[in-house]
């Protein structure tokens, strides 16, 4: 058996352990939310999240599976501003931007044994996470946008997501909290946004599927920028069967439903006309890239950033103009250019 550890910088092991004995402490600069180092969009070229899948092949239980969802459930955008004026809480995924000078926190892992920042032979939790300390104590750093010194793990997913913009590394959450001394959460996940690292078949990551969540989040910079978006979106159905590439984690087991990592695709007839041009945007990358399932969660909900430049009053309506019969579902597991190995910089701890 190969017990594993990812490796967050290319430094020893010795040395994260000798991070915690020194007590060395760093003032970072940490951003809530701003510019994403490129090349753009996140990930390589060829990564899953960047393929265009717009003349993949329709899967041949395409219809079932839209019958399990309701053909008339409408599309939802997942994201969003402040829920209130000034209010603590937020809509969409917060994320953090933070330079390599930030002090590596241990986590403490409800699901340890799929989660990376962990020596797996001793179960210890080592230095691995940049959390920025503004997180514990400040509003909008982490998903629900209530700081991570409030425990609410029960009613949210709580997800904290963490670009190093110097190393291009991402760092992700699930279920976090800070009882005061120490970093919780349920997994973790670390993915290298310069390589396709997969994660290892039956793990999970910050999200059920065990795909990273932030190359899958619709970002505001990029809805209104001069280019088009470059990347598949992530949606959420309210439950799943089994999973498929390019997902590794299984959340559900139920009969006729979509698998984890199945890929929805907006059909290519849907006339788009009458909406804004952001929207249609919007709406081209859903024809070109489609939509992952990522997540259990409510049918067709489509995931975006936190930003309060969002303006919901245009994006609900538009959003509720699409239905699930206006897409189809392609191969399930399609990848034209075979699998991608598991390169998540890993390392081996001990015999096996």
């Amino acid at each position: 058996m190969f017990v594993t550890v990812s490796k967050p910088r290319p430094i020893a092991l010795a040395a994260l352990f000798s991070i915690a004995a020194l007590g060395a402490i760093a003032v970072a600069a940490s951003t809530q939310g701003g510019a994403i180092p490129g090349p753009l969009p996140v990930f390589p070229p060829d990564n899953w999240w960047n393929l265009d899948i717009s003349r993949a092949p329709v899967d041949p239980a395409s219809a079932s599976y839209i019958a399990f969802v309701g053909p008339t459930r409408a599309m939802h955008p997942d994201f969003g501003g402040d829920v209130s004026a000034g209010s603590a809480q937020v809509y969409g995924f917060p994320y953090a931007v933070v330079d390599s000078t930030v002090t590596l926190r241990a986590v403490q892992f409800q699901y340890s044994d799929e989660s990376d920042g962990v020596d797996h032979t001793t179960n210890r939790s080592i230095p691995f996470y940049p959390i920025p300390d503004e997180a514990i104590a400040q509003v909008h750093w982490v998903e629900g946008g209530d700081p991570c010194n409030v425990d609410l793990r029960a009613s949210s997913d709580r997800h904290l997501l963490i670009v190093d913009r110097v190393h291009r590394y991402l760092y992700e959450l699930y279920n976090v909290f800070y009882d005061g001394s120490q970093w919780q959460a349920g997994s973790g996940a670390f993915f290298d946004l310069n390589a396709n690292g997969r994660r290892p078949d039956g793990w999970t990551s910050a999200d059920a599927a065990g795909l990273a969540i932030l190359p899958g989040l619709l970002r505001y910079d990029e809805v209104f920028g001069t280019s088009e978006i470059g990347h598949a979106l992530r949606v959420t159905v309210r439950a799943t069967n089994g999973y498929v590439y390019p997902a590794s984690h299984r959340a559900g087991s139920t009969a006729s439903a979509l698998p984890m990592g199945a890929r929805l695709r907006l059909k290519a007839g849907r006339n788009l006309s009458g909406f804004t041009p952001e929207v249609q945007k919007i709406f081209r990358a859903m024809q070109r890239y489609g939509l992952i399932v990522a997540d259990n969660g409510s049918d067709m909900y489509v995931s975006g950033t936190y930003d309060t430049r969002w303006d919901n009053g245009v994006l609900n309506p538009a959003f509720r103009a699409l239905t699930a019969n206006d897409f189809e579902v392609v191969t399930l597991g399609y990848r034209p250019s075979g699998p991608a190995a598991p390169t998540n910089l890993r390392i081996r701890i001990g015999g096996g």
